[in-house]
C-alpha cells in the first residue's frame, strides 16, 4: 500500500480495479453468481438507495442466508422504519440479534437502546459493554453518560470497558487507514 501511494498508483484492491462500468458490472455479476454475500448486499444497498425497498429487501434477505451481519442490520432498519415491509418490532429485534451474534457492534448498540426502552438496564449495559469492547464509540458514551451516572454500571466495569474499547480502537489503527482519507 505504501508503495502504491508513494508511486501514485491506484490503491484499490487489485481484484476490484476496473476500466469501465461494463467491466465493473461483469465482475459484480460474477461475484453474485458465486454467492458472495458482500456483492449480494451491495445490490440491495443500490436498490435501497434508489428507493426500491422491496427489491432491496429481497437482496438483503439473500445476503443474510450467507450469514452477512450487515444485511441483518439493514433488514432490522427496514422493519423499524417500515420501508418495503410492514413495521414489525419482533422481526426487527430478530435481525438485530442475528447481526449482533455475527459481531456487528451497531446491532449491539441498537439492542441496548431497545433494552433501555424496556427498562431492562442490566441487559442494556451488557449490550453496550460488548459493543464498546468492539470499538463502538456510541456505546461507550451511553455507558459513561447514562448508565454509569445512573449507578447501573460500576466504576470498575466502566474502567475495564474503557480499556477494552481503547484496545479495540488501537487494533484498527494502521498506516493504510491513516492515509486513506488523504487519497483522492
Amino acid at each position: 500500500m505504501r508503495r502504491e501511494i508513494a508511486s501514485s498508483l491506484d490503491p484499490s484492491c487489485p481484484f476490484c480495479r476496473f476500466k469501465d462500468d461494463g467491466e465493473f458490472k461483469k465482475r459484480r455479476l460474477k461475484r453474485i453468481e458465486a454467492n458472495d454475500p458482500v456483492a449480494i448486499y451491495y445490490e440491495g444497498f443500490k436498490e435501497y438507495e434508489n428507493s426500491n425497498y422491496i427489491s432491496a429487501f429481497e437482496w438483503y434477505t439473500k445476503a443474510t442466508e450467507f450469514g452477512y451481519a450487515e444485511a441483518h442490520l439493514k433488514l432490522a432498519a427496514m422493519y423499524y422504519l417500515g420501508r418495503g415491509v410492514e413495521k414489525d418490532k419482533g422481526k426487527e429485534i430478530h435481525h438485530l440479534e442475528e447481526a449482533a451474534i455475527g459481531g456487528h457492534p451497531d446491532a449491539r448498540y441498537f439492542l441496548g437502546k431497545r433494552e433501555l426502552e424496556n427498562h431492562d438496564y442490566e441487559r442494556a449495559a451488557k449490550h453496550y459493554i460488548i459493543a464498546a469492547g468492539q470499538g463502538d464509540d456510541d456505546s461507550i458514551q451511553m455507558l459513561m453518560n447514562v448508565l454509569f451516572k445512573a449507578g447501573i454500571v460500576s466504576k470498575e466495569v466502566l474502567a475495564a470497558t474503557l480499556r477494552s474499547h481503547h484496545a479495540a480502537v488501537d487494533a484498527t489503527k494502521s498506516l493504510q487507514r491513516e492515509t486513506a482519507p488523504r487519497i483522492k
